[in-house]
């Protein structure tokens, strides 16, 4: 069974036996004509409506799915938390020394050569720390959700003190 709602009139609902198809839709619209010439559907529809106007009602998928679903992304969510916290250590030390090496650039005093091309060598490794820590921080904000979802998933009425375990 297929049902066909309108953008006009989403409480009508035409029911036709089979899947979404060309024939389904013309028989919805069959039904959709036989509501019009009783007086029983409340709007009027502009010339030229046509059954690929119809909008196909689906069925709510199950919690179990949708749960499952989640907890998917939910790991994927803290798997790019993991990935950009190693990413963040690596380049971490490096760019707290161009950092640091920065100042010159501000003092009077005389900088050599040399160290003006390492230090622009170093923007390239200071600039991505810094995306990467930007990211990080927008990551674990985002992990937190991720980590309750999971939390909730592994709670088991046989194990009823997990929830209190992780709360401590």
């Amino acid at each position: 069974m297929v049902q066909y709602t309108l953008a006009q009139s989403p409480e009508i609902i035409l029911t036709v036996a089979g899947k979404d198809s060309a024939k389904a839709r013309d028989k919805a619209m069959d039904q959709l004509m036989e509501l019009m010439n009783a007086g029983q559907l409340p709007t009027e529809l502009e010339e030229g409506f046509g059954p690929q106007q119809l909008i196909e009602v689906k069925e709510p998928t199950t919690d179990s799915t949708g749960g499952e679903d989640a907890i998917t992304q939910a790991v994927q969510v803290l798997s790019n938390l993991a990935t950009l916290k190693l990413k963040v250590q690596e380049s971490r030390t490096e760019a707290l020394e161009i950092r640091k090496a920065l100042d010159v650039l501000f003092s009077d005093e005389s900088v050599a050569e040399e160290e003006i091309a390492r230090l622009k060598d170093g923007f390239k490794a200071l600039k991505n720390f810094a995306q990467a820590n930007l990211r990080y921080q927008d990551a674990r904000t985002k992990a937190e959700h991720a980590r309750k979802v999971l939390d909730q998933a592994l709670e088991s009425p046989d194990n009823p003190d997990f929830s209190q375990k992780q709360k401590k």
